[in-house]
């Protein structure tokens, strides 16, 4: 099955939710196959590496349509190779980033709080019981704006795992949104990849971050 196959069959399997938006994950894509995903209509993607980003942003730097994401962990000298080339941080978990990111940028960008939501000691993330906390913190970093939580489900088949996951997402998203605060409107929920994003989309998912799937069979 061809990449333009696979997203058709994406684009099927969201089209009674017009609103969520995909974000492609490139980790595993070269950027030809990258370049068959732009030809296909999709222009929002996202690295988990310093690298591999500056590679692909450099390459399509000249394409407007594109916007970069990125999901991974930002090591503090690393933070200058992305300010400026990214439009949203999926992964913003700990006081210190934040600190250096308001340092460097020069207008706020969006960013998605990480919540360690399956409470697995090698996961980066913040507690669920310690992200309100972090994020009234946010208040003194004006170019920091929280747009959202966002989290890595456990990798498991077993659903009742996941769609508790993805309830106390929901429900932690909803408790910040009610606090009314104009630098962390927190309206989204950054969750579901490719094994899982059927059963996020269930509890909210506002934004998928999708990569395997566009290259199962593809050829």
């Amino acid at each position: 099955m061809s990449i333009k196959e696979q997203c058709d069959l994406v684009r099927e399997s969201l089209k009674n939710y017009p609103d969520v938006k995909v974000v492609v994950a490139t980790k595993y894509m070269t950027v030809e196959q990258t370049e068959e995903l732009v030809k296909n209509g999709f222009y929002e993607f996202g690295e988990n590496r310093t690298d591999m980003f500056l590679e692909k942003y450099e390459h399509f730097k000249n394409n407007d349509k594109i916007k970069w994401h990125f999901f991974g962990v930002v090591q503090s000298r690393k933070i200058r190779d992305i300010v400026g080339k990214i439009t949203c941080l999926h992964s913003l978990d700990r006081l210190s980033l934040a600190i250096e990111l308001n340092k460097k940028l020069t207008k706020p960008l969006d960013c998605f709080v990480q919540v360690n939501i399956s409470e697995e000691p090698n996961k980066q993330g913040i507690p669920a019981n310690k992200v309100k906390a972090f994020i009234k913190q946010l208040e003194a970093y004006p170019n920091i704006r929280v747009v959202g939580l966002m989290c890595i489900a456990k990798l498991t088949f077993d659903e009742t795992v996941l769609k508790k996951s993805f309830s106390k997402m929901q429900d932690l998203k909803e408790e910040i949104e009610e606090m009314n605060l104009d630098y962390a409107p927190c309206h989204e929920l950054s969750m579901g990849m490719s094994n899982d994003y059927k059963l996020a989309l269930k509890y909210g998912a506002t934004t998928l971050r999708l990569g395997r799937i566009f290259l199962e069979g593809a050829k």
